[in-house]
């Protein structure tokens, strides 16, 4: 598997987890999202209560050459909190949604963290320590809300802005689609320049077709020529000048196509799993079931399975990449499709943007993997 550097097969090793290990998780205690910051020396997570940790990477340990320096809890508070909108009769989750780092000028750091209604601006300074926070005014940028809500056939699920071009962003739609809109057009984006959609193949189609083309997330690569986006089954690659097909397409778990009618029962076909880029844009990752997650090398074409467990929790123990039986006899270092856990799930993933450092989030525990270092 190729890492950050690109073309060196590298081997993914533990580093750490946080989080209890109780088997009866608090709902409010899971995990949300996970973003490093521009350097990756911090590392945020915010969960379904609302609250926001930092974790910093200490100083590497000069003594111990092949020892990174472990990222520790720097900061911790309470970012958002339940609400209710008495005019609309609707309780709003304090659940984070999203944290995004602002890019950083100076000493100072600042993030963003989302709910489903309020955007707020933090200031992180001081460890242990509540920062000042901000409310952000509220603006109506892109908004395809029908005037009549039994019309809706159309959500936005996922929205970024462009790495170099600050005026460009895209947005992913339930129905699949992307639509790149461009501020300098017009300030009111409800026009879009370019829409990205690939046809469906007709031998593919069925009642589930449309509910696993919803797009979870949407990530620009960090130069900018391409972007990524993650529906239920695959990971797709768009050349930002090519808009009728994607250039690379990842099937993450095509073994689930034959028990989509299970997965819908359960509901986990409407689970929203991330995506990620390397810091050298050839390596994507992304999350699947029984706590495995999935990497694809884009030069050599190659895959891997690894699997976030504390069974495997010494550090700079090796993962071994893990296989799934489809059907037929099952070899013996596999694991039938039959087995997997699907309450056990990987939907939050993060890559250091300088470092084969990677962070993914099983319920309400953080794993930090690290290539090994010789």
């Amino acid at each position: 598997m190729a890492g950050a550097g690109g073309g060196n097969d590298i081997q993914w090793c533990f580093s750490q987890v946080k989080g209890a290990v109780d088997d009866d998780v608090a709902e409010a205690d899971i995990i949300s999202t996970v973003e490093f910051n521009h350097s990756g020396e911090l590392l945020a997570t915010g969960d379904k209560g609302g609250r926001v940790v930092i974790f910093q990477q200490e100083q590497e340990n000069k003594i111990q050459s092949h020892s990174r320096g472990e990222y520790n809890v720097y900061s911790t508070f309470q970012s958002h909190e339940p609400e209710f909108d008495y005019l609309k009769s609707l309780e709003i989750e304090e659940k984070i949604n999203k944290i995004r780092w602002l890019p950083q000028k100076n000493a100072a750091q600042f993030l963003l963290s989302t709910n489903d209604k309020t955007i707020k601006l933090w200031k992180i300074s001081e460890r242990d320590k509540r920062p000042e926070g901000y409310n952000l005014k509220e603006e109506d940028i892109v908004d395809i809300k029908p005037a009549n809500m039994e019309e809706l056939t159309e959500v936005i699920t996922a929205a970024e802005f462009h790495p170099n071009s600050c005026n460009t962003f895209v947005y992913s739609s339930s129905k699949g689609t992307i639509r790149l809109c461009d501020m300098r057009a017009s300030a009111l984006c409800d026009r879009h320049s370019k829409l990205f959609e690939e046809p469906e193949d007709p031998s593919n189609r069925s009642f589930f077709s449309e509910i696993i083309s919803s797009i979870s997330d949407v990530k620009f690569s960090h130069s900018g020529r391409y972007m990524m986006t993650r529906d239920y089954l695959s990971v797709k690659i768009w050349d930002l000048n090519m808009e009728n097909r994607p250039v690379e397409t990842y099937q993450v778990h095509e073994y689930l196509r034959s028990k989509l009618c299970s997965l819908y029962e359960n509901d986990c076909i409407f689970d929203k799993f991330e995506c990620c880029w390397n810091g050298s844009d050839s390596v994507v990752m992304t999350g699947s079931y029984n706590n495995f997650f999935r990497m694809f090398d884009r030069n050599t074409k190659r895959d891997i399975t690894l699997e976030a467990s504390r069974e495997n929790n010494k550090p700079r123990t090796v993962l071994k990449p893990r296989k799934v039986c489809a059907s037929g006899k099952r070899k013996k270092d596999e694991i039938s499709v039959d087995s997997l856990d699907f309450n056990k799930k990987i939907l939050h993933t993060a890559w250091h943007p300088k470092e084969n450092i990677i962070a993914v989030a099983t319920t309400n525990n953080l794993y930090i993997f690290q290539d090994k270092v010789n």
